[in-house]
């Protein structure tokens, strides 16, 4: 059944965004009349819902091989108009819809937490093998954690949404998590963001977050050899 596309802004985001449109920056997009905001935000949580529905039956189906749901949750979000002018004015882009869903690919998001290391490679794998999912990108950054220690699977992902009159193909960033990385990011991200810290305090708290990801990183790690004990004296059994 084809999708049928409804604004779900609330009157204070029509508000805030008819303002962004009248500043200096958006004067832009006030002007474009073939693809209105709401329309642009409303595909985004369209493929929203693809890739979640997508990642529910993979789950389903590696629930009834390993006898356990590899995922644990899956969290998602669209980016925020104050991210997404940042992310632009970075870029250079100039301030338009065009611009944006060709040059920004995290406008929607999709957070895949997973129970162990292993199940995010052999979900991200099983999910790419999907004939309508066309890889964009991908980072690892498992296998390289970022400087502050950082640890995830990041892939650019470009995935059809059906619509009443139309098949368009919307991008989206899909991360893969397991819940010891996902717990360090989310207390870092909050962290990181304090005010009022000195340059020396800061420096210090970087290297103990930095030491906190490498104790979640053998926390994986060790967890991960548990189960597979666990299989191993299992099969024995057999």
């Amino acid at each position: 059944m084809p999708l049928q596309i409804q604004s779900q802004l609330s009157p204070l985001q029509h508000e805030k965004i008819k303002r962004e449109l009248l500043s200096d920056e958006f004067i832009d997009l006030a002007k474009e009349k073939t693809l209105p905001i709401e329309t642009l935000m409303a595909y985004y949580r369209c493929v929203i819902m693809e890739i979640e529905t997508k990642f529910f039956v993979l789950n389903e189906e590696l629930s009834l091989e390993y006898d356990r749901n590899p995922i644990e949750t899956i969290k998602t979000r669209l980016k925020s108009w104050d991210s997404l002018i940042k992310k632009m004015r970075k870029k250079n882009l100039p301030m338009n819809l065009t611009a944006l869903e060709e040059n920004i690919y995290d406008v929607a998001g999709i957070r895949v937490i997973c129970s162990f290391q292993e199940d995010i490679y052999r979900l991200a794998e099983s999910f790419l093998r999907q004939d309508d999912v066309k890889l964009i990108e991908i980072k690892d950054y498992i296998k390289n954690p970022k400087p502050n220690g950082y640890r995830s699977l990041h892939l650019i992902v470009e995935v059809p949404i059906f619509l009443q009159n139309e098949t368009r193909y919307m991008k989206a960033e899909v991360q893969f998590r397991t819940i010891a990385m996902d717990f360090w990011a989310s207390l870092e991200h909050k962290l990181r963001y304090k005010k009022n810290i000195s340059d020396a305090d800061a420096e210090i708290l970087g290297d103990e977050l930095l030491k906190c990801s490498q104790m979640s990183a053998e926390l994986d790690l060790r967890m991960q050899n548990v189960k597979n004990k666990i299989a191993a004296a299992e099969k024995s059994k057999k």
